[in-house]
C-alpha cells in the first residue's frame, strides 16, 4: 500500500530588493534557492532601475527555476521594493533577503523554529561582514568591531533575547500586516523604523545569534562614505518620527565632528586644541591594532582610514539631515 506524503513543514516567503547586484546576485540567490527549509519556498525579486546588467541575470534565474518571480520597482527604493515584493507572496513567513546577502544553508529553517519557540513577530541575528578584496576585507574587519559600529548584537554578537533591532528579519506575515509594512518614506533605517512600530504595536523582535548572514561590504571607501553619510541622514529622521529612540551611541559620531570642526577652527590662536585630532587619530591607530589579530597586514593598514570614513561620514550625515527629507 503506498503510504501518503509526508506533512510539509512551514513555507516561506523571501523578499528581496535588487538594485545594481550584477556582482552578488547570483550568489545571494543562489544561497536561498538552497536552503534547507522544511516546507515550500518561493523567492520574489523587485527590480530597480539598475544600469549593471542585473536585470539579466535575474530574468536568467527566474527561467531557471519556478520558485523564483520578479516584480517592478520603478522608484529603486529599498522600502518600496520590499512592500511590492511582499504584496507579491504568498507565504505566512516572510524573510527580507538583500543582494549582497549570503545565507547559511539552515538560515530559514532556524528562523521558523525560533518563531515557533519564541512567539515573536521578527526574529534576526548577526550581519557578518566578510570582504573578498584587500579594501573590503578592511571595512568589513570594521564593521565587525565595536570601534567602527558599537557595541549593537547584531554586529558583534551577543546572547539570545529581545532587540530593538536585527539584521534583515524573518518575520510573521501577520505581524507586517499590523503596522501597515515598510515605510515608504525612509530611504535608509526603514529595517529598524519597521522593528520600532512592530514593538510599539505589542510585538517582539528577537535576536539569535544562531542565524548568521554573510553581508558583502561596500568595495571601496568612497562607496563606504556614501553609504555610512545615508545611514547618518536617516537616522535622525527616525528620532525626529519617533521621540526617545535616540541614544548616546548614535549621538557620539555628530559629537565627535563638532568636537574635531571646533578643535581645528581655534587652533590656529590655541594650538593645544590640536590634542583633540591628535588624540582621535592615536585612537583610531591603537584600535585598529586591537581589532582581529588574524587579519592580513594590508588591510589591517586600512583599518584607520576605514574607521575614519564610517564615523564621520555618519556624524556629517546626521549633522546635516534636513528637518523633512524628501520621501
Amino acid at each position: 500500500m503506498t503510504r501518503p506524503p509526508a506533512p510539509r513543514g512551514t513555507a516561506v516567503s523571501v523578499i528581496m530588493p535588487v538594485l545594481n547586484e550584477r556582482r552578488h546576485l547570483r550568489e545571494a540567490v543562489g544561497r536561498v534557492l538552497r536552503q534547507e527549509l522544511d516546507g515550500d519556498l518561493e523567492l520574489v525579486l523587485a527590480l530597480g532601475p539598475s544600469d549593471d546588467g542585473t536585470d539579466d541575470v535575474a530574468a536568467e534565474l527566474a527561467a531557471a527555476d519556478p520558485r523564483v518571480r520578479l516584480v517592478a520597482n520603478p522608484s529603486g527604493r529599498t522600502p518600496q521594493g520590499l512592500n511590492l515584493a511582499l504584496a507579491a507572496s504568498a507565504h505566512e513567513v516572510v524573510a527580507r533577503v538583500d543582494g549582497h546577502a549570503v545565507l547559511p544553508p539552515n538560515y530559514l529553517q532556524t528562523a521558523v523554529t525560533v518563531l515557533e519557540q519564541t512567539g515573536a513577530d521578527n526574529v534576526g541575528g548577526i550581519m557578518d561582514a566578510r570582504g573578498i578584496t584587500v579594501v573590503a576585507r578592511a571595512i568589513a574587519a570594521a564593521m565587525r568591531s565595536r570601534l567602527g559600529v558599537g557595541s549593537a548584537r547584531f554586529h558583534t554578537g551577543g546572547g539570545a533575547g529581545p532587540a530593538e533591532t536585527v539584521y534583515l528579519g524573518v518575520f510573521r506575515r501577520a505581524a507586517l500586516q499590523r503596522v501597515g509594512g515598510y515605510d515608504e518614506h525612509f530611504a535608509r533605517a526603514q529595517d529598524w523604523e519597521m522593528n520600532h512600530r512592530i514593538r510599539a504595536t505589542g510585538g517582539t523582535v528577537w535576536f539569535t545569534p544562531d542565524l548568521r548572514v554573510t553581508y558583502r561590504p561596500r568595495p571601496d571607501l568612497a562607496a563606504l562614505s556614501r553609504q555610512y553619510f545615508q545611514y547618518g541622514r536617516w537616522r535622525r529622521v527616525v528620532a525626529r518620527r519617533h521621540a526617545g529612540t535616540m541614544s548616546a551611541r548614535y549621538l557620539a559620531p555628530p559629537a565627535l565632528v563638532v568636537g574635531l570642526a571646533a578643535a581645528l577652527a581655534v587652533s590656529p590662536w590655541l594650538p593645544v586644541a590640536l590634542v583633540v585630532p591628535g588624540g582621535y587619530v592615536v585612537a583610531l591607530v591603537v584600535g585598529s591594532a586591537l581589532i582581529e589579530p588574524e587579519l592580513a597586514a594590508r588591510s589591517r593598514a586600512l583599518l584607520p582610514a576605514v574607521l575614519a570614513v564610517m564615523h564621520l561620514s555618519w556624524g556629517v550625515g546626521f549633522i546635516t539631515s534636513r528637518v523633512r527629507e524628501p520621501a
